[in-house]
C-alpha cells in the first residue's frame, strides 16, 4: 500500500547536560530550562508548555529514545532526521543520542542526518538573560578534502546501519545551510565517491532552503513567489538532489502585509526593545506554500507550531492557535503537495519532533495530549492508495 506521504520529522538531540551548556548557561542546562520558565507575553499566549507523557526527560535514557520512536511510528512518521554538529577536525557536540543509537541498534526506528552547518554562540539556547556580548563557542569550519573524508568515515556505520533512510536507493542527508558550505560542489561530489567505494550507492543530499532573505526591504519584495523560486533555483544550481523549503518569512508576509515585517525586525535590532511578532497558526499556514512545493525535486515542510519565546522572551515571533484541529488542517495541505509525486519523492520534513523551545513539537503536552499525533494519523491513513 503507498503512502500519501512520508513525514520525515527532525530531532533534536539536546535534551541531556554537557559542559558548554553547563559552562555558559549554568548546571544542568538543557532547553528544558527554557521551556519550564517560559511566561504568557498576551493574552491568549500558551506558554508555559509542558510534556506529558514522556515528561521532562533525559536523552541519555534508553527508554525514553524508545518510547519517542513508540509514539513517532504509530503517528505514521517514517523516521527521525538528527540534527548532527560536526565543526571540523573531529569536533562534535550532541553526539551522545545518536551514538547510542548506532551503538545499541536500538530504537529499531528510521533515522537519517541533518548537518547542522552553523556556529554555537551564547544565542544559539538564547534565553534573555543579561549577557549582552555574543560569545563563540563552536566554530563552524570548513577544512577541506581530508576533513570531508574525516566525516565521512565518522558516520560510516551509520550509512551502513540498514535502519539508514533513502531514496532513489541513496542515502538521505540534509544540510541545514548549504549557502555557507565551502566548495559544496566539491564536498557533495567527494561523499558520493567515498559512499561508492564503500559500497554504498550514493548520497540524496537535501538543501535547507530558506526561501526569502533575512533582511528585507520593501524594495525587494515585489513578487513574494518570485522571490521563492529564485531562491530556490539558486540552491538547485548547486546540484543537489531536493531543496526542503522553509517559507516562514513567506507566510508571515503574506499573512500579515510587507510593512508588518519590516516593522518588527527593526525593532527587535532596537535590542532592548521587546517585540512580539505574533500571527494567527491557521492563517499562516494557509499562505504557507508555494507552487513550488508541488515539484518533484521540492520538499515542503510541516510545521508543528512555531513560538519561540521560551528561548527568546519578548523578541519572539509566535504563531498562536496551533490547535490539534488547525495542525491538522496544514498537515494536510503538506500532505496534497506530494502525494502525486513519485512514492520515494513524497518526503515531507516535519519540523518538529521535539522543538520545545520555538514550540515545534508532535510529541504530548498537558493541554492537547496526543491529539496532535492523532491528527497526523488520520491526514496519513485518508484514501491510502
Amino acid at each position: 500500500m503507498e503512502k500519501r506521504a512520508r513525514v520525515i520529522a527532525y530531532y533534536l538531540p539536546q535534551y541531556h547536560p554537557i559542559p558548554q551548556n553547563d559552562h555558559y548557561w549554568g548546571k544542568g542546562f538543557t532547553e528544558w530550562t527554557n521551556v519550564a520558565k517560559s511566561r504568557p507575553l498576551f493574552r491568549g499566549h500558551m506558554q508555559p508548555r509542558v510534556p506529558a507523557d514522556l515528561g521532562f526527560y533525559d536523552l541519555r535514557l534508553d527508554e525514553v529514545r524508545q518510547a519517542q520512536a513508540d509514539l513517532a511510528r504509530e503517528a505514521g512518521i517514517e523516521g527521525f532526521c538528527y540534527w548532527h554538529y560536526w565543526f571540523g577536525d573531529g569536533e562534535e557536540v550532541l553526539e551522545m543520542p545518536f551514538n547510542r543509537l548506532i551503538e545499541t541498534g536500538k530504537p529499531d526506528f528510521p533515522f537519517c542526518l541533518g548537518w547542522a552547518n552553523h556556529d554555537w554562540t551564547t544565542k544559539t539556547w538564547e534565553k534573555g538573560k543579561s549577557k549582552t556580548v555574543d560569545t563563540m563557542i563552536f566554530k563552524q569550519k570548513y577544512l577541506g578534502a581530508a576533513d570531508n573524508e574525516k566525516h565521512f568515515y565518522r558516520l560510516l556505520p551509520a550509512f551502513r546501519d540498514p535502519r539508514y533512510i533513502k531514496v532513489d536507493g541513496k542515502l538521505l542527508f540534509v544540510l541545514f545551510s548549504p549557502l555557507l558550505l565551502e566548495n559544496i560542489e566539491g564536498f557533495m561530489a567527494q561523499w558520493n565517491e567515498l559512499a561508492k567505494a564503500n559500497g554504498l550507492e550514493g548520497f540524496h543530499f537535501v538543501a535547507n532552503a530558506h526561501t526569502l532573505p533575512d533582511h528585507m526591504s520593501l524594495k525587494n519584495m515585489r513578487s513574494l513567489d518570485e522571490e521563492v523560486k529564485k531562491k530556490v533555483d539558486r540552491y538547485l544550481d548547486f546540484g543537489v538532489d531536493a531543496v526542503t523549503t522553509v517559507n516562514l518569512k513567506r507566510a508571515e508576509i503574506r499573512t500579515g502585509g510587507r510593512l508588518k515585517k519590516v516593522f518588527y525586525g527593526a525593532l527587535r535590532r532596537l535590542k532592548r526593545m521587546p517585540a512580539v511578532e505574533k500571527y494567527d497558526f491557521s492563517r499562516v499556514m494557509r499562505n504557507y506554500y508555494s507552487p513550488l512545493d508541488e515539484q518533484e525535486n521540492v520538499y515542503p515542510m510541516m510545521l508543528a507550531g512555531w513560538d519561540r519565546s521560551p528561548r527568546s522572551g519578548g523578541k519572539a515571533v509566535v504563531y498562536y492557535g496551533d490547535t490539534p484541529a488547525a495542525f491538522r488542517e496544514a498537515a494536510e495541505m503538506a500532505v496534497r503537495r506530494v502525494e502525486h509525486k513519485d512514492p520515494e519523492h513524497r518526503i515531507v520534513f516535519l519540523n518538529s519532533w521535539n522543538e520545545w523551545g520555538e514550540g515545534a513539537y508532535m510529541e504530548p503536552d498537558l493541554r492537547y495530549g496526543r491529539a496532535k499525533l492523532d491528527a497526523l494519523k488520520e491526514v496519513l491513513e485518508e484514501n491510502e492508495g
